[in-house]
């Protein structure tokens, strides 16, 4: 099984580590990035270092969760890494379809405006999905090679 790579800033927190729990109780294993308490942080270093990772290992990070207070942050942060296709959700359809048409690979959520039990649908709809290729494809390769 490959390894969750998650992050967040201080908006996220409570969220991200919320998350964390759930995810390695059902028997993931996450590598947690920070931050590591609810002091200020700076975002764009975080979604950074996950994004990075993400991007240059693939065969290590199934995908990334990044938390920030909206998770608009951190998914213009992260999008901003070759090869990341982050996608804020605040659906579950979005998170899944972000999967399926998009290949996304990290899925970005906002701490403060997303309630804990619909993030953790929205997690397990991204988790659940898989990209459908077909009429997908060209389009996520034209966002890859940009």
């Amino acid at each position: 099984m490959k390894k969750i790579a998650m992050g967040c800033d201080h908006g996220g927190f409570e969220l991200k580590e919320i998350l964390r729990q759930r995810l390695q109780d059902e028997g993931y294993e996450v590598q947690d990035f920070g931050c590591y308490t609810p002091d200020p942080v700076e975002y764009p270093e975080i979604a950074f270092r996950v994004a990075g990772e993400v991007a240059a290992k693939p065969e290590e990070y199934e995908f990334g969760i990044l938390c920030c207070g909206t998770g608009i942050g951190v998914s213009i942060a992260a999008n901003k890494v070759k090869g990341v296709r982050a996608a804020l959700c605040a659906d579950c359809f979005s998170a899944r379809m972000a999967k399926e048409h998009n290949n996304a690979n990290i899925i970005t959520l906002g701490g403060r405006t997303t309630g804990r039990e619909l993030a953790w649908e929205m997690v397990k709809a991204f988790m659940g999905a898989s990209f459908l290729h077909g009429i997908h494809e060209p389009r996520v390769e034209a966002l890859t090679n940009a």
